[in-house]
């Protein structure tokens, strides 16, 4: 299955040094996620995939407040073994159980530098947007309006 997987600059850094990226949660076309999109084809369902990895990020960045101010997303090849949906979490949440390889990585997504100032707002404004807060809302989906520039796995040092 195809996963995205959110970070940071910051943690990117130790996915360089370990040649792997953590296990934990991600994104990919689940069930529900099939069912939601119906009518879209599987590159459509794979970019909302990515799109719900990008404002995951925003979370990671709140968490994270010496981390630069640009989402980082890992897009990876895992064996369906190690995956377990999760779409009681939310459409779209699988649960990777193993590091992913970096070998597995097809690429990486990354805020551009125009970018940071919208991120930033919007890692302020994540949590209270999630509970349901509009001018929240209006400032994540600002940042939302950045799109992620794709690189190649073996560029990841020059991003880091």
């Amino acid at each position: 299955m195809r996963v995205y997987l959110p970070s940071t600059l910051t943690a990117a850094r130790t996915v360089l040094a370990d040649r792997s990226v953590p296990a934990g949660l991600a994104f990919g076309v689940t069930p529900a996620v099939r069912e939601w999109y119906a009518q879209s084809d599987t590159e459509e369902m794979e970019y909302a995939a990515l799109l719900a990895a990008a404002r995951a990020c925003l979370r990671l960045l709140d968490a994270d407040a010496t981390a630069p101010r640009r989402r980082v997303v890992f897009a990876a090849d895992v064996d369906d073994a190690a995956i377990r949906v999760r779409d009681d979490l939310d459409r779209g949440v699988v649960e990777v159980t193993v590091p992913v390889p970096l070998t597995a990585v097809q690429a990486i997504h990354v805020d551009d530098t125009a970018a940071e100032a919208a991120v930033a707002a919007a890692a302020d404004a994540v949590i209270e947007s999630d509970l349901g807060g509009e001018d929240a809302s209006f400032v994540v989906d600002g940042a939302e309006g950045y799109e992620l520039l794709w690189f190649a796995t073996q560029e990841l040092p020059d991003l880091v």
